[in-house]
């Protein structure tokens, strides 16, 4: 399921976005914004975790998150 939006972007946001359609690196404005609002959804829970982990340093419950963490490459998260 699915809700539409209104959004205002400034003009060059809205540009970039429509570059990408354009050359063929999203199949529209929406696919843009959607892969945008995942990738900003995927960094909040990342700095959420990174503050459970310094808050508890010595927890052996968190090794495993931490040792699994440090394998994510950058590039995967898309």
């Amino acid at each position: 399921m699915s809700k539409q939006i209104a959004v205002r972007l400034p003009d060059d946001l809205v540009d970039f976005v429509d570059t990408l359609v354009a050359h063929g690196r999203a199949t529209s404005r929406a696919a843009v914004v959607t892969r945008a609002l995942e990738r900003e959804r995927r960094r909040e829970v990342a700095a959420r975790d990174a503050e459970i982990l310094a808050a508890n340093p010595h927890d052996p419950d968190l090794d495993a998150l931490a040792d699994f963490a440090a394998t994510v490459r950058m590039d995967d998260l898309d």
